[in-house]
């Protein structure tokens, strides 16, 4: 697996915020990342059509089995979760609580704008950059695979 760049402010900030929000475009790596950074974190994708349909059946009965907190994949899927999530981390300031992922949005960005001052570091996880890569393989294999 490739280290990526942003891995430790993605760490600094889940020490310092309650909720860590982490935007990019498709395919860029958001889930790997998270993945690979909290191991341990329980893992919900809102891709998933259960997933999602519990979550917008029950939202906060879906998050209150969150207590510890969790990572929420592809979280513009369900924006709606949002303010429950302010709620949560508003009654305990626990940092690095919930790691959200999503695509960049205007939907979600109004949605995440909302989170008062504090609560949610916002970062931008764009593709693999020449420094990301160059640790990994030659100037002869990047010509190669482009």
């Amino acid at each position: 697996m490739i280290t990526r760049g942003i891995t430790q402010e993605l760490l600094r900030s889940a020490a310092e915020y309650p909720v860590v929000t982490i935007l990019g475009p498709r395919q860029s790596g958001k889930t790997t990342l998270t993945r690979m950074t909290f191991p341990d974190m329980p893992y919900f994708s809102l891709e998933d059509p259960d997933v999602r349909m519990a979550a917008e059946a029950d939202r906060r009965g879906f998050l209150g089995r969150m207590g510890n907190g969790a990572v929420l994949d592809e979280v513009q899927r369900l924006p709606v979760l949002l303010p429950y999530i302010q709620g949560m981390v508003d009654k305990t300031r626990k940092r690095g609580r919930f790691i959200l992922t999503g695509r960049h949005q205007p939907q979600l960005h109004e949605a995440i704008s909302q989170l008062p001052a504090g609560r949610t570091a916002m970062l931008t996880l764009w593709p693999f950059s020449l420094r990301e890569l160059r640790r990994y393989d030659t100037p002869d294999e990047r010509l190669r695979n482009g």
